[in-house]
């Protein structure tokens, strides 16, 4: 009898600046331990893990905590400007898009464009038009901005800056993040899925990586899935998560380390941040170069466990 492989799944809300005690801690981790949960549920009932790693970022896309979907950051022009991309492990089918507004859920529109195979990539326009195509739900721009946000653009445009959304000075600027997940299920299959508005302030048009495949996010069911967070342009320049599966694959490094050397790599290049990975034993890496990053991680022998500062 063939023993069936175990499953694990890690998720992460965003790393910057994030002040220890910050009011909205309580409320994230219980969204996290709520997601965990039922990442959990799906994946030992068997589900594909390309499949909860859209749950689990359809879920936090729609929480004005987090920096994806609702309570996404605003461009300079006070628009909102959504990315993301997913990608299966079995075969390398990836999907992403940018700059696309009023879709709540921009990851289920990037795993479209996975599934029906022509392109990997659609931004502005030609993403809304595609959505449009698919049947996907459109809600008013302003639907997905909140007052916080504004406040943060207000801010921003004061002291002329372009920022990170955990890159802030005041408790009302605090604990919001672009969100990822990544997950190993029990056929030993892995996924990687990313989300987010973009930085503070930035122009109209700028595409982090979150969108894009290789650097915001990777799966490879030989190596390793990943999900990124920090500097885009320091993670595309860095090809952060494809980094680490070129540590495994090619320096024959562990995940870990493999993980750590990446994020060194995009600090070379003038940006931090942070990345959750999984490989195909269900071995799980969180490490960050930031003050702190959201994370939290479960598995078939682990209970969820969520963490902000501290290793855990």
């Amino acid at each position: 009898m063939t023993e069936r492989r175990h499953f694990a799944l890690a998720l992460h809300g965003g790393a910057g600046n994030i002040r220890r005690g910050t009011a909205r801690e309580p409320a994230i981790r219980k969204e996290f331990q709520a997601c965990l949960e039922e990442g959990r549920s799906r994946l030992s009932a068997g589900e594909e893990s390309v499949d909860v790693v859209e749950a689990m970022v359809r879920r936090l896309e729609a929480h004005p905590l987090f920096n994806a979907g609702r309570g996404a950051v605003l461009t300079s022009t006070g628009g909102v400007e959504l990315d993301a991309s997913i990608m299966d492990g079995r075969n390398r089918a990836a999907g992403g898009v940018a700059c696309l507004a009023s879709v709540l859920h921009p990851i289920s529109v990037a795993r479209r464009v996975m599934d029906r195979g022509e392109h990997v990539l659609l931004v502005g326009e030609g993403a809304a038009a595609f959505a449009r195509q698919q049947g996907f739900e459109t809600v008013p721009a302003e639907s997905l901005v909140t007052a916080q946000r504004r406040r943060q653009l207000d801010r921003a445009r004061t002291q002329s800056r372009i920022r990170l959304d955990h890159d802030a000075s005041t408790q009302d600027d605090d604990g919001r993040g672009t969100v990822g997940a990544v997950a190993l299920d029990l056929d030993g299959h892995l996924a990687a899925a990313t989300s987010t508005g973009g930085l503070i302030n930035q122009l109209p048009g700028r595409v982090g990586d979150s969108a894009v495949i290789g650097a915001g996010t990777w799966a490879d069911d030989a190596t390793c899935a990943v999900s990124a967070t920090g500097h885009g342009e320091a993670f595309i320049r860095a090809a952060v998560a494809h980094e680490v599966d070129a540590g495994m694959r090619l320096a024959s490094l562990d995940l870990e380390s493999a993980a750590r050397r990446a994020l060194e790599r995009a600090e070379a290049c003038g940006g931090r941040g942070g990345l959750i990975a999984v490989d195909g034993s269900g071995r799980i890496a969180m490490p960050w170069t930031t003050a702190g990053m959201i994370r939290g991680r479960v598995s078939a022998n682990q209970e969820p466990r969520i963490s902000l500062f501290d290793n855990g």
